[in-house]
Order: C-alpha cells, then structure tokens, then sequence
C-alpha cells in the first residue's frame, strides 16, 4: 500500500503562485510513475502533469504546458507541483496519483494510477 498526502493548496490572484506537494509514505519504493491530475465542479477528473521514476521524463495536458512544472524528489518520497500564471480556470481539487506498475504511453488515463491521495483545493480569482 502507498499513502499519498496532498499539501500547498489555497486562494491566490490571477496571475499568481502556488506549489503543490505530496508525500509519499508506504511502500514507497514500489511507485513509478507520479502524477497530478484536478476536478472542478461539474467536470470529470483530468490530467495535468505526471513524471517518471526517475524525474527524466515529463509529461504535461496542454492547458497547463509552460505554467505548471512537476518534480519529484525520491529521497524525500515527495513530489511537486509548481503553478506560475493562473489563471482562474485553473480552479479545482488537486489529487496526487501514484502507480506502481508499467504506465508507459498511459500517463494520462487516470485507470493508470493505483493511488490516490484525498485532493487539495486550489481556488483562483479573477
């Protein structure tokens, strides 16, 4: 079992900051590939960014490619989510996702990830 906890979520201006982090607890070294993915109101859950094991690939949805940078630090089971320039659309619950087998090409299907950490809410205003 892998436990992921979300944190960093809040109320920011358009235009401004925020950096998600998850903690990884558990069988941590059985985790592969990360991801985030976010659910506003009424919207199904979608991809925003996911990294390989071992942080040399990454892996962005197109609506936040060139504003959000994810990263992960291994030694410290923890990834991250950098968010520069939001906008107010940007507006959801974050989940932090985990899997532990094979995604390859899959990043961005949810079905892919076994984990799940409880979401983080990041509300942004125009």
């Amino acid at each position: 079992q892998v436990q992921l906890v979300e944190s960093g979520g809040g109320l920011v201006q358009a235009g401004g900051s925020l950096r998600l982090s998850c903690a990884a607890s558990g069988r941590t070294f059985s985790t592969r590939t990360m991801g985030w993915f976010r659910q506003a109101p009424g919207n199904e859950r979608e991809f925003v960014a996911a990294i390989t094991s071992s942080g040399g690939s990454t892996y962005y949805s197109d609506a936040v490619k060139g504003r959000f940078t994810i990263s992960r630090d291994n030694a410290r089971n923890t990834q991250y989510l950098q968010m520069n320039s939001l906008k107010p659309e940007d507006t959801a619950v974050y989940y932090c996702a985990a899997a532990t087998l094979f995604v390859n090409g899959r990043e961005a299907l949810s079905r892919s990830y076994e984990y799940w950490g409880q979401g983080t809410q990041v509300t942004v205003s125009s």
